[in-house]
Parts: structure tokens; sequence; C-alpha cells
């Protein structure tokens, strides 16, 4: 069960330093590595269509190299993207994978996509100037998600959308497993709950949140390529005091433990992914003569 302080999740420390140094390595490789985060994002996306709204500015939250950033150029043509990372060699990436034809389109349309490197919690964004901010896959990196979730609103005008992805606790369950040592513990991240999501959305001035959560089941033949696509894609532990180097005997026993779980010739691994919106409401709320706040509550159902 998640920690909570006041009735909210409080968050697994990560290093953040550690987070940045991993996915300045993984800059390159990123996009080769990164099918589970187009898919995911495609289907988050999907989403838009029941939504009728046409952004003049968007915030991409957590670009990395702009997968999220294109699609979403690419459906609103005439809209202004900001692609926000707080890893400077991800966005550099994306200018440097970017085709000839994409750039010209840009040219023509007068528009472009423009990086900011910066952090979720301390968004460099005027204060109501997003139409629609998104996240694909990038909120389960942030140390403080409850600031992370007040920034976007604070960017956000009334009447803003803010839509999103995230890992929920299932995410690598089979890892976590492997790799634990007597005590429990594992290198693997705890994701939060999507209620718990869902609570923090309603606690940090959002209305109307909708949460979905789905399974994605993946295979490998070995656990090298599983532990390959992690470090191509910059996915390593990075919690707070966990050693970045193993030892070979703790390598050997990952392996064995893992290899006690394939199941027709191949590995397990296992993603929950969590889908969010909600949006900043049209009026701020209600305020007593004695100077406190009436919010109208309503939490999402559970499945």
């Amino acid at each position: 069960m998640s920690a909570r302080h006041f009735g909210m999740p409080v968050p697994e420390p990560l290093d953040k330093q550690r987070t940045r140094r991993q996915f300045a390595r993984a800059a390159a490789s990123y996009d080769a590595s990164a099918s589970v985060s187009r898919e995911v994002c495609s289907r988050l996306l999907e989403r838009l269509d029941l939504v009728r709204m046409t952004p003049a500015r968007i915030l991409d939250l957590g670009s990395g190299t702009g997968v999220a950033a294109g699609a979403l150029a690419q459906r609103y043509p005439k809209a202004r993207v900001l692609a926000l990372d707080s890893c400077l060699p991800m966005l550099r990436q994306r200018r440097c994978t970017r085709s000839g034809s994409e750039r010209l389109r840009a040219m023509v349309m007068g528009k472009s996509i423009h990086d900011l490197c910066a952090e979720f919690e301390r968004l460099p964004v005027r204060t109501g100037s997003v139409d629609l901010a998104a996240s694909n896959l990038a909120l389960h990196w942030s140390t403080a998600p409850e600031a992370a979730l007040r920034e976007a609103h604070r960017v956000l005008r009334r009447g803003g959308l803010l839509l999103f992805s995230t890992l929920g606790p299932d995410t690598l369950q089979e890892m976590a497993h492997a790799a634990a040592d007597a005590g429990g513990r594992t290198p693997v991240h705890t994701f939060t709950d999507m209620h718990d999501l869902g609570d923090l959305l309603l606690h940090t001035g959002f209305a109307d949140p909708v949460m979905e959560m789905e399974r994605l089941f993946v295979t490998y033949a070995r656990l090298q390529d599983l532990l390959q696509d992690l470090r191509s894609s910059g996915a390593l532990s990075a919690k707070a005091g966990s050693p970045g180097l193993r030892t070979p005997r703790w390598r050997d026993r990952l392996f064995r433990r893992y290899e006690e779980l394939r199941r027709d010739g191949r590995l397990p691994v296992t993603l929950e992914i969590i889908y969010g919106h909600a949006w900043k409401p049209e009026q701020g709320p209600r305020v007593t003569a004695d100077g406190h706040a009436v919010v109208h509550v309503e939490l999402p159902r559970r499945r």
C-alpha cells in the first residue's frame, strides 16, 4: 500500500541526477527502443477524438525525443507546441532525428515545436497560458507528483485540459520479484496507484478526473534483451540510495529467478498503463465568508 501524508501519496525518493544521466546516455538509442512509448502515446492521443477543442498552445510534459510533441503538432497544425524535458540531450535528439519534410512543413506553416529544458515541478511557463497539457509515460519520473500537477494546473487556462499516461504499480512486477533481496527490497520503482492519482488531481484543483487502466504484456526470449531495452531507453532504476553497479553474484541470482517465470519459451513482462485526464475548472472554487474554499469532489470509479 502507498505511504500517505495527510491523505496524499508520498512518492518514493528518486535521484534526479541519476535519472538525467541515464536519459542523457540513452538519447541516441531511445527512439529505437521506444516502441511501447509510441504505442501508449497513440492510445493516449486517441482520447482527444472525443474532446472538442482547438488548442492554440500545447505543453508536452516530459517530451523526451518528441514522440508526443510531434503527434500533437500534426493533430493541431496551427498550435504552438512546447516540448519540455529536464534532459537536454533528449531534446536535442528530437532536432537531430527530425526529417527534412517535417522541418519544411514547420517553416511553411510558420510554426514549430519549441524546446524547453526544465523540471515538471517548476515550469517556466506563464500562468494560464496553455490550452492543453499532455504527458506520455513521464509523470512517474517526477520526484514530487503533487507539485508537478499543481504546476500543470497553474499554467493551464480556465477550461484547459490535462491529459497523461503513466505507469502503475504492477509494472515490471516480474523483475521486482526476481531482483528482490531477502528483506524484500528491490531496485524496481514503486509506482503510484490509479486511485491515488485521481485523488491528487482533485487535491490540486482539477475537476471531473477520468482514470483508466490497462495492462500490456510483453515477452522476451532472453533477459539480456529486456535489460538492454531498459538501458537503451534510459529506464533503469533511479531509486535514491540504490547501488548503480551490481555484483556478478547478484546478476546470476536475478537471471536464475527470472528463468523460473519462463512460460512457453518466453520471459513475461507486465506493464500497467494508467491513462488520466481532467479539466481546470472554468470558475474558481466558491469561497465562504470565513475564507474556506468549497470544492465539489467526485472520486473516480473503482474497477
